[in-house]
C-alpha cells in the first residue's frame, strides 16, 4: 500500500492515491469536492479548494439539473473510482470505472457525511439513462487528467548524461585475470550469505569475510559459527578470513581460530592477516604449514618480516603507488639478497613513517594516488574529510627525496579534487 500527497491535475483534484499495483496497474483515487476541507499536511492549516477550482466541479452533469443543484450535490459527494492503466502501453488515455462504494448499489448514489453507519446516508440518484450519461461524461472528463497524472509520475533522469565517458580497460595476464576474490563480510549474517551467493553466481574465484564488528563474537566458537554459515552459502568457492582486529575490535587470535577450522569449514583456504602481532602470525604459519593455506600479510611496513616467517603474499593500500619498490624487495628476497631487500623495506618505512606522523588514512591515500597517477580520485565519503593541500605537498616532496618514484611518475593532477 502506497500513499502519496494530494495533487491537482488539470481540472480535477485527486486526493490520496491509496493503491498502486503492477503490471496491470490500477490506481484508486479519492475525489474531494470543491467545498470540502483538506486534511492537515506537514503541520500546516488546511485550505479550501473552492477558490482554486471551477464552481461546478464535483458532481457529474446530467439533463434536468440546474448548475446550482449540481454544485450542491458536488459539495456533498465523495466519489471513489478506479483507473485502469493497461492502455498506457498503447499511448491511450486510461479508462475510469466506478468502484462499488458509497451506497449498497454503488454507482448512481451519492454519499453524505451526515449519515451514520457503514454506507453513510444514501441520497437517491438519477435514473438509468441519466446515470449512464453522467458516468460517460465523468469518464471522459477524468481520463485526460489521469493520463496527465500518470505521465508526470514517470521516472526521469535527475542528471543529464553528457560529456566524455571512458570505457574502462580491465588489465589481463596472458591467461586472463589471475584471481578475483570478493569480500562478502557484513554486520548481518543474511546479507553476508546473499553476497556470497551472488559471488558464486557471477563466477568469483573465492570469497573473504571480516568478523562482524557491531555485535561482536567474543570467543572462537561464536566466530567460527558465523563464518561457517557464510561459507555454506557458496560451498564451491574457496573461503578466506580477513583478520584485522584494530578495526573490528574482535581480539580472537588468528592462531586459535585456525586450530581445526577445516573440520567445520571445509572450504577454508587461508587468511589475510592485518595485525602487527608477528608472534600470532608466525604461529599461524608454523602450526598449519602442512595444510597449504594462503597467508596474506596486510601490514605494508612489516612485509619483509612476514616473508621471513612464511607469508605467501601481501595485500595493502600503499602498493597502489609503492608497488614498484615493494616488487624490488620481493625480487631481492627471492634471490636471497637480504641486504637489498632490507634496504627496500627501510625506504618504504621512511615514507610510511613520515605520512603517519602527518595523519594517514583513506583520504591521504586517495590524495597520493591523485598525485602519482594524475587521475582525480575524488574526496572520501563522510565522516572522513579530504586531505589538506599541505599534506599533499609534503608527501610529494618526501616521495621525491626518497627516490621511491621517478620524477615523471609525479603528475600535476587535479589535487583540489582530493
Amino acid at each position: 500500500m502506497e500513499s502519496l500527497p494530494s495533487r491537482q491535475c488539470s481540472q480535477h483534484t485527486f486526493g490520496t492515491v491509496a493503491h498502486i499495483s503492477k503490471p496491470r496497474t490500477t490506481i484508486y483515487l479519492l475525489l474531494q469536492a470543491p467545498g470540502q476541507m483538506m486534511a492537515k499536511q506537514d503541520g500546516k492549516e488546511p485550505r479550501r479548494w473552492k477558490d482554486r477550482l471551477p464552481q461546478n466541479l464535483g458532481a457529474p452533469r446530467h439533463p434536468g439539473a440546474s448548475s446550482e443543484a449540481r454544485r450542491r450535490r458536488g459539495a456533498k459527494a465523495v466519489r471513489l473510482c478506479s483507473v485502469s492503466l493497461e492502455p498506457w502501453r498503447e499511448k491511450r488515455a486510461p479508462t475510469v470505472r466506478y468502484a462499488a462504494g458509497c451506497g449498497r448499489r454503488g454507482v448512481g448514489r451519492n454519499y453524505s457525511p451526515r449519515g451514520r453507519g457503514r454506507g453513510g446516508h444514501v441520497v437517491r440518484g438519477p435514473g438509468n439513462k441519466e446515470r449512464a450519461w453522467a458516468a460517460g461524461a465523468e469518464r471522459r472528463r477524468l481520463s485526460s487528467s489521469v493520463w496527465d497524472f500518470v505521465s508526470s509520475s514517470m521516472a526521469s533522469p535527475k542528471k543529464k548524461l553528457q560529456g566524455l565517458v571512458a570505457a574502462t580497460i580491465t588489465p589481463m595476464t596472458e591467461h586472463g585475470l589471475d584471481q578475483i576474490v570478493i569480500h562478502v563480510g557484513a554486520l548481518s549474517l543474511k546479507e553476508s550469505q546473499e553476497l556470497a551467493q551472488h559471488a558464486a553466481k557471477i563466477g568469483a574465484d573465492g570469497i573473504a569475510v571480516i568478523a562482524p564488528f557491531f555485535l561482536k563474537p567474543w570467543n572462537k566458537d561464536n566466530l567460527i559459527n558465523f563464518l561457517k554459515e557464510v561459507a555454506a552459502a557458496a560451498p564451491a568457492l574457496p573461503f578466506y578470513y580477513y583478520h584485522i582486529p584494530a578495526l573490528t575490535g574482535v581480539k580472537i587470535r588468528a592462531e586459535e581460530l585456525l586450530d581445526g577450522i577445516q573440520d567445520k569449514i571445509p572450504t577454508f583456504q587461508g587468511l589475510k592477516f592485518s595485525d602487527t602481532d608477528l608472534l600470532d602470525f608466525g604461529q599461524c604459519v608454523d602450526q598449519n604449514h602442512q595444510r597449504q593455506f594462503a597467508f596474506l600479510f596486510g601490514v605494508d611496513e612489516q612485509l619483509l618480516s612476514a616473508l621471513v616467517m612464511g607469508a605467501t603474499g601481501a595485500v595493502g593500500s600503499t602498493y597502489n603507488y609503492l608497488g614498484r619498490k615493494t616488487n624490488q624487495m620481493l625480487e631481492a628476497f627471492e634471490r636471497k639478497d637480504f641486504s637489498s631487500a632490507l634496504n627496500h623495506q627501510f625506504c618504504i618505512q621512511r615514507f610510511i613513517n613520515f605520512v603517519v606522523k602527518l595523519g594517514f588514512g583513506v583520504s591521504q591515500t586517495k590524495a597520493i594516488m591523485t598525485l602519482v597517477s594524475g587521475i582525480p580520485m575524488g574526496p572520501p565519503r563522510l565522516p572522513l574529510q579530504k586531505a589538506s593541500r599541505e599534506f599533499t605537498d609534503n608527501a610529494k616532496a618526501k616521495l621525491k627525496s626518497l627516490d621511491v618514484l621517478s620524477f615523471t611518475d609525479l603528475k600535476d593532477g587535479n589535487l583540489e579534487a582530493c
